[in-house]
């Protein structure tokens, strides 16, 4: 019996968070602007051994706090149906699963997740990753031919089926390490991948604080797609024109390994976001200790920028930073002063084949 070993990291969403569902809307107004993200797959992820089973879903998983949850399912549709549509960590693999076995001629699949260090609920999508590694794992096991679009797509279509309702993006992360550049325009979606000409240095801040990511997106989806009033009107600039004059910005500096650049885009689109899409859902998007730690000042001499990831409130946050000394500075630095938890990421150059 054949088994395989996988990894598929979690993503930052860089530039553009909201963008995807925004974009989306294109597919019932086409005057409505597309959305643009950038976004490369994390240092961190979920690592886990995969192989075939005769007639059952079967997920061990290894939280990051070191917990073994198991989770054994028949693979039979209505069942998988009923699993995803529950809710919980193990509904996206069963939603996932849900669609292969409608699609392709597959027996069961045994999942053991022997090591996660993303961690979970931080706007990093480690939902996400569970999705395309129970996506890569079928595709693996049984040779269904799936490119990584396809697997991202087996990804999402699962994801929605449980109470996640997440948009597009986030399954990017089949990309691995490699910064990927995205285009939503309604249900189509374009991925081009970006080759830095140089690495560039950040860290991710877990905040240790909750926040309502169901929330955020009722609020925000509130002011589609031609919702009346100052505070939708200013949510679809920004997730519009806004975005789209930024990411053409991130995209180049990106591309020619400019940290500098980024990191000044960063905050701006940080003070951008705060000025347009804050007031549409004050209670999370105020987010006082994210920005606390944006601005703490004895981390100004170490970075070039930083701002909010995945949906903002006050889950993560990234800076860029200046190379790797300030990189170890940053996190030797920042998490006894702020009660947080420093993540490295480095993205790297591109190297042709």
């Amino acid at each position: 019996m054949a088994e395989f070993d996988l990894f598929v990291p979690g993503r930052v969403c860089l530039f553009g968070e909201h963008s995807d569902w925004a974009g989306g809307y294109r597919r019932i107004d086409s005057n409505i602007s597309m959305g643009y993200c950038l976004i490369v797959g994390t240092n961190q992820g979920i690592y886990a051994k995969v192989k075939s089973d005769s007639d059952k879903l079967m997920m061990i998983s290894t939280l990051p706090d070191g917990h073994r949850i198991p989770m054994r399912i028949e693979m039979e549709e209505k069942l998988l149906l009923e699993t995803a549509k529950q809710g919980g960590f193990f509904s996206y693999c069963a939603g996932v699963a849900y669609y292969v076995l409608r699609n392709h001629h597959v027996k069961g699949l045994v999942i053991e997740s022997y090591k996660m260090d993303l961690p979970i609920r931080k706007g990093l999508s480690s939902s996400a990753a569970v999705n395309v590694l129970t996506a890569r794992a079928f595709n693996y096991v049984y040779d269904l031919k799936l490119t990584k679009r396809g697997e991202m797509e087996l990804a999402y279509l699962g994801e929605i089926l449980t109470p996640s309702r997440c948009g597009r993006m986030d399954q990017a992360c089949a990309f691995g390490r490699v910064p990927v550049f995205l285009t939503f325009d309604g249900d189509n979606m374009e991925v081009e991948e970006l080759h830095p000409q140089k690495p560039m240095y950040m860290v991710v801040v877990d905040l240790k604080k909750g926040k309502d990511t169901q929330k955020i997106l009722a609020d925000l989806n509130a002011c589609y797609p031609h919702t009346k009033g100052k505070v939708s009107e200013d949510v679809r600039y920004y997730l519009g024109r806004v975005n789209q004059e930024i990411l053409v910005q991130a995209k180049l500096a990106l591309n020619n390994g400019d940290a500098e650049a980024v990191g000044r885009l960063m905050t701006e689109a940080q003070r951008l976001f705060d000025q347009f899409m804050m007031p549409a859902c004050p209670e999370e998007l105020v987010a006082p200790k994210l920005h606390q730690v944006l601005s703490y000042p004895p981390l100004q001499e170490l970075i070039w920028g930083g701002k909010g990831v995945g949906s903002q409130g006050d889950g993560c946050a990234q800076f860029v930073v200046r190379g790797s000394e300030e990189q170890k500075e940053l996190m030797h630095r920042l998490p006894p002063a702020l009660d947080v938890e420093c993540f490295e990421l480095t993205i790297e150059p591109y190297i042709s084949k």
